[in-house]
């Protein structure tokens, strides 16, 4: 297909809205009349709903960041577009991610406010205690700050592996903070987690498979230590959603009830019952429907109740994770949404445990949830640089040679000829013709300049076809998705797999706009992709106020001027399930802060050097530079290049070493 390219300081193209018969200058005159406010902006891209009250636009139209000021407590808005300036001084450019540990903060203390207002109201006798899984953000930030800002809620860990224990029990301080042990563990994290236990840490291992208990029973004699331990039981209830699977009966995870009963039997034969404190049932991720949560919770306070009526103490009910983040804002049950908020939920979890086990007879046990990725989505954004736009459109003057086809001419006929009138037509014409070129092409009856005029006029027709679409009531359904086929591709300097991989693995809908102009009508529908030259980097779903759309409504760039996206709510599993396609590796990161009301830039991570992921893959960089030397000094002996070219070739290679590995002005 022809395309015009156009680069990122090209001049605007005409407008596509123009009505039939309507000059160029009458639709100009009528597009400066055309008025657009910050407030239509906000609408657009839905910012206002899955923002959560933390990202918002300035009536400069920039998208600013809600800090509260650390020094003083009060709200701080900061324009992201400026912090993009002042690193940008500091000689540190997009792709970046931008962390805001303030928000984190909030995060923690909305849980657990939540849960201490449902508490309340519903005079629930126990208390709540959350711990986060490291799972969904591993980087040594957020496990440090998680552990900081959580103490004062006695806020702990939740972890799956032996590398996870490992960091948890390097921050974790509080002793009144649960670890919850899940996942498989062998010896070694046993003993980790019983050393654990025996240097004052609220150590739980929860039984994942019936066979761990000998292990427990094995190590905790050997050590001298009484644990303290859970079961995972399988719920007949699935969840819904992306991860529906991972709860149920046929959870790869967890004990069934027969398994369940089994165990019971055993601890009690072996004088061994008071070990088990805890219950933990896990519903699966991000579950956007507040009643399916319910339905869960029922059932597991049924099982709690049960072993409590077994003789076990208890004491802990763990409801494991599934609190959900409204990526597209819609509050609904879509699969990237949440019918619920923070405090419904939290209300909820409370209302029916209580309920159920007021019924039963049975004391209020501490709650625990696992709630990761509400926790964190939010606290990052990532903030990416237009390099280029590739489009479609053609506004150029059709010419078509006289000696030219009967196809060709004929298409040229429709191509300037689509009135509001003749639509349906024009487009299975402008089809059926184009389709006989490409076969004579083909067959050779038709030359490549042909060819190129032939796609020429097939993209005007398809662009007026589409700007008259816009102005009907009701769109025939063979031109629906014209406008999504026309839209611009904008190239931007980052990588899906290594910063978005949910948006390319399962089609996570994450929001994302520009960061700045917003007070400026965007004229453009544009599809992103990314620098990796794979047919998979683009971003496919795009988040608005009403709907999740095809292509992203975004503006014309500019000559010399930088044009800024920003991708949001990535903070959770996007920086652990990276991955190194194309070898680009980790962006620079940057913690902001307000203290005094002045921004601070707490943390600045030097994004990967091209050394750095070539390391990754087994490559040594000192290698690499001593066999790029010897084809250099052999270029030379064979006359291709001279000694001072050898010399910059060197360093440029060396350069190339330790340079970003995504695109550098």
């Amino acid at each position: 297909m022809s395309q015009r390219r156009t680069p990122a300081n090209a001049r605007p193209a005409a407008s596509r809205s123009r009505k039939p018969g309507a000059s160029s200058k009458k639709a100009d005159a009528e597009s400066t009349k055309d008025t657009w406010s910050v407030e239509e902006a906000a609408e657009t891209y839905g910012i206002n709903h899955w923002g959560a009250g933390y990202y918002s636009i300035s009536r400069r139209g920039e998208v600013v960041v809600d800090i509260t000021d650390r020094a003083t407590g009060a709200p701080h808005s900061v324009s992201i577009p400026k912090l993009l300036d002042e690193l940008d001084a500091r000689g540190i450019r997009p792709p970046l991610l931008l962390r805001f540990p303030r928000i984190l903060e909030r995060r923690i203390e909305e849980l657990y406010h939540g849960f201490a207002k449902a508490i309340s109201d519903l005079e629930y006798s126990g208390t709540y205690r959350g711990v986060f899984p490291i799972k969904v953000n591993q980087q040594q930030q957020v496990a440090e700050e998680v552990a900081a800002y959580g103490r004062r809620f006695h806020y702990g860990f939740e972890v799956g592996s032996k590398p996870e224990l490992i960091a948890a029990l390097a921050y974790l301080k509080d002793p009144d903070a649960l670890l919850v042990c899940n996942g498989y563990k062998d010896e070694e994290f046993i003993d980790l987690a019983l050393y654990g236990q025996l240097m004052g840490l609220r150590v739980v291992m929860v039984l994942e498979m019936p066979h761990e208990l000998g292990i427990i029973e094995e190590r905790s004699a050997a050590l001298g230590v009484e644990p303290v331990i859970g079961v995972r039981v399988k719920l007949s209830a699935e969840g819904a959603g992306k991860w529906a699977k991972s709860g149920g009966e046929k959870s790869p995870f967890g004990l069934n009830l027969a398994q369940l009963v089994q165990t019971v039997e055993r601890l009690r034969e072996r004088g061994r019952l008071g070990w088990l404190q805890m219950l933990h049932c896990h519903q699966g991720s991000q579950i956007p429907d507040l009643t399916i949560i319910r339905r869960s919770i029922e059932e597991t306070a049924r099982i709690y109740a049960g072993l409590v009526k077994e003789g076990a103490p208890m004491g802990l009910l763990n409801l494991g994770g599934g609190l959900a983040v409204d990526y597209d804002g819609s509050r609904s049950t879509r699969s990237t949404s949440a019918n619920y908020s923070i405090e419904e939920y939290c209300h909820s979890l409370v209302d029916a445990v209580k309920w159920v086990l007021d019924e039963s007879g049975v004391p209020h046990p501490t709650l625990v949830t696992e709630s990761g990725r509400a926790m964190v989505a939010h606290y990052s954004m990532l903030a990416l640089e237009i390099l280029d736009v590739n489009r479609f459109e053609n506004r150029e003057e059709l010419s078509v040679a006289e000696d030219s086809s009967e196809a060709l001419a004929a298409l040229a006929e429709v191509a300037n000829g689509i009135t509001a009138d003749n639509l349906l037509e024009s487009f299975g014409k402008a089809n059926r013709y184009r389709e006989e070129l490409h076969e004579n092409f083909l067959t050779g009856d038709i030359g490549l300049r042909e060819r190129a005029t032939c796609e020429q006029c097939y993209w005007r027709a398809m662009t007026d076809i589409a700007s008259h679409t816009r102005e009907l009531r009701y769109v025939p359904e063979e031109l629906r998705d014209l406008s999504g086929l026309l839209a611009d591709q904008y190239y931007g300097n980052f990588s899906i797999f290594q910063s978005l991989a949910d948006s390319w693995a399962i089609d996570c809908a994450f929001p994302v706009m520009p960061l700045h102009r917003l007070a400026e009508r965007p004229t453009r529908q544009g599809v992103i992709h990314d620098v990796t030259c794979d047919c998979d980097g683009m971003i496919k779903k795009y988040v608005s106020s009403s709907e999740v759309l095809e292509a992203l409504p975004i503006h014309e760039t500019k000559d010399n001027q930088s044009y800024y996206l920003g991708i949001f709510l990535v903070g959770a599993y996007q920086e652990t399930l990276s991955d190194l396609h194309n070898l680009f590796g980790d962006t620079h990161a940057v913690s902001v802060d307000v203290e005094n009301t002045r921004v601070r830039f707490s943390r600045e991570v030097e994004g990967d050097s091209v050394a750095d992921v070539l390391a990754y893959v087994e490559h040594d960089p000192k290698k690499l530079i001593d066999q790029f030397r010897e084809l250099a000094e052999t270029a030379i002996q064979e006359g291709r290049i001279t000694a001072v070219q050898r010399r910059k070739a060197l360093e440029a290679y060396r350069e190339g070493m330790a340079g970003y590995t995504y695109f550098e002005s």
